[in-house]
């Protein structure tokens, strides 16, 4: 069944159920069923990607272009469908139609507010990897300024020159140190969120995601922060409501890592490569797969000091150095094996540059969505908790 399917038919369920039913506490095994339901859920979702990023390794052996590799855009957007259907699937399941004092009992009074703090960390990703996406659209600008100069007939010096300056600059920026980058030249900060203490939720403070991010900011610290206090529920609790949150938390904390790991984003140096989930888990196994491959690639990328793991930017990189040694070397005028071995790395770096051309305003896109869904879920939370009496103000 789609996705998008059976959420459908499990959003639909947990409506008719909580319509039914007054009380929820005599209603356990109906419970039980529904957590199980909502963990089949992640995991056939995330099955999915983990077994999508094993075809298109499985088709770079054969030259197949039609599967979306691992951390292209393509891969990327629907891993952020993947986020919100699992969100809206998790919100329904703890807070539809559940009385608000089932939500603020122990251990759920500690759980909830610190996944709520996870929220505000992964909107400030949110604004920081979007800075990221505007550097990587100034890149392929380069990228398509060698290309044209390159594509003309017959290659002389003079476009060789153009071609290697668009080069170099695209290079060098993609090579920076992430606290050199330019989203760290603001000197202040602007929170996803109020100050704490501000009691405002309303939409219009939510309107841009283009805010200034401090030199001192780091998306490292940010996701270990986010990690720091994660644990699994034990006994009794890993079959009731503190297991959704730990799934849920699992889920955002993992999607906000892989959004830093793969695009530009400011201070990721020491960025963990390790996550708290028990691996007896069945519904985190594929996350589990997913998050060890990126792991170990993230881990080449520190040594060799590029700027992510975004398959398009990692080629338009490997491509524009091999470039440059071209332009290095060159004398007019340059032997035909050589120009038919350039005219194809230029139209590999051509279709790079299209991809992101077509595919880097989509994803920008879908990061505000998710950030808007993030911000409009808090805010809901807040307002339930605000119902049973235990929090007056927002919690940061």
């Amino acid at each position: 069944m789609p996705a998008t399917e059976y959420q459908g038919s499990f959003l639909g369920r947990i409506s008719i159920r909580r319509n039914q039913i007054a009380s929820m506490d005599g209603n356990h095994e109906q419970e039980i069923e529904d957590l199980e339901i909502f963990q089949k859920h992640v995991a056939d979702r995330f099955s999915e990607l983990l077994s999508a990023s094993d075809a298109a390794a499985a088709a770079a052996a054969t030259s197949d272009a039609s599967v979306d590799p691992l951390l292209s855009i393509a891969w990327l957007r629907k891993l952020l469908d993947a986020f919100l259907c699992c969100e809206a699937e998790f919100k329904a399941l703890v807070f539809m139609g559940r009385d608000p004092s089932q939500i603020v009992r122990p251990p759920l009074d500690r759980l909830i507010p610190e996944l709520l703090e996870r929220v505000v960390k992964a909107l400030d990703v949110c604004n920081a990897v979007t800075h990221g996406v505007e550097s990587i659209r100034h890149w392929y600008k380069l990228a398509e300024i060698a290309v044209a100069a390159l594509e003309q007939r017959p290659i002389g010096e003079g476009q060789v020159r153009r071609a290697k300056k668009a080069l170099t600059s695209l290079v060098a920026a993609m090579t920076m140190e992430d606290k050199e980058s330019s989203s760290s030249k603001a000197t202040e900060r602007a929170w996803s969120f109020g100050r704490r203490g501000s009691k405002d939720r309303t939409a219009g403070q939510f309107r841009s995601l283009y805010w200034n991010v401090s030199k001192s900011w780091s998306a490292a610290k940010q996701i270990q922060s986010m990690l720091g206090n994660i644990s699994a529920p034990r006994g009794a609790e890993s079959t009731g409501l503190p297991l959704p949150v730990f799934v849920m938390s699992i889920v955002l904390s993992f999607v906000t890592w892989t959004l830093v790991a793969a695009i530009p984003c400011q201070e990721r140096n020491g960025l963990p490569t390790h996550f708290p989930i028990p691996r007896q888990l069945t519904w985190a196994q594929s996350i589990i797969g997913l998050q060890e491959r990126i792991g170990e690639e993230w881990k080449k990328k520190e040594k060799k000091g590029s700027a992510g793991l975004l398959e398009e930017m990692q080629k338009m990189e490997k491509l524009g150095q091999s470039l440059i040694e071209f332009a290095d070397s060159f004398h007019f005028p340059a032997e035909p094996e050589r120009v038919e071995e350039v005219a194809a790395q230029v139209a590999e770096l051509a279709e790079t540059c299209r991809k992101l051309e077509e595919g880097l305003c989509p994803l920008q896109l879908q990061i505000r969505e998710v950030f808007h869904r993030m911000v409009r879920s808090r805010g809901e939370m807040l307002d339930i908790l605000d119902q049973a009496g235990k929090v007056a103000t927002p919690i940061m």
